[in-house]
């Protein structure tokens, strides 16, 4: 089943696709696409392990999006995201937050009889996804 839904100006991207999860009781999707543009985010960077935390960095400044993916439920998500800037220059991460400036339309794909949850797992220091079975 595929869900649908646009963002308008001054939406908060990570919380939305939340919200849309928990209200839809939706336990397992993936975002499918998202266009759109933001006018401030921010965003984890690759450059973490265990024992030393990611660089977290803060934009204040407009992006066209031009990838979003992850995995998503009413559980948590984990969701990566590629902009480009006024000048075309790239830059992404793991989502924190963002602000919609314009608008971010947004395919999602839910996966029937799966649930994604979030564990923690002692070889990475992290909560990683957890894919369970279940009864629709």
């Amino acid at each position: 089943m595929m869900h649908a839904l646009r963002l308008h100006p001054g939406d908060e991207l990570f919380g939305a696709l939340k919200n849309y999860c928990t209200d839809n009781n939706i336990k397992a999707a993936y975002i499918a696409t998202c266009v759109g543009s933001l006018k401030a985010c921010t965003l984890r960077l690759a450059n973490a392990d265990r024992d030393r935390p990611n660089e977290i960095k803060t934009y204040d400044q407009r992006f066209e999006i031009v990838s979003v993916v992850g995995t998503i439920s009413c559980e948590g998500a984990h969701i990566h995201l590629g902009l480009a800037d006024a000048n075309g220059a790239g830059v992404g991460g793991h989502l924190i937050s963002a602000t919609v400036f314009t608008t971010a339309e947004i395919v999602l794909g839910q996966v029937p009889g799966l649930a994604f949850e979030r564990r923690f797992d002692e070889a990475t220091g992290f909560k990683e996804l957890s894919v369970e079975r279940r009864r629709e």
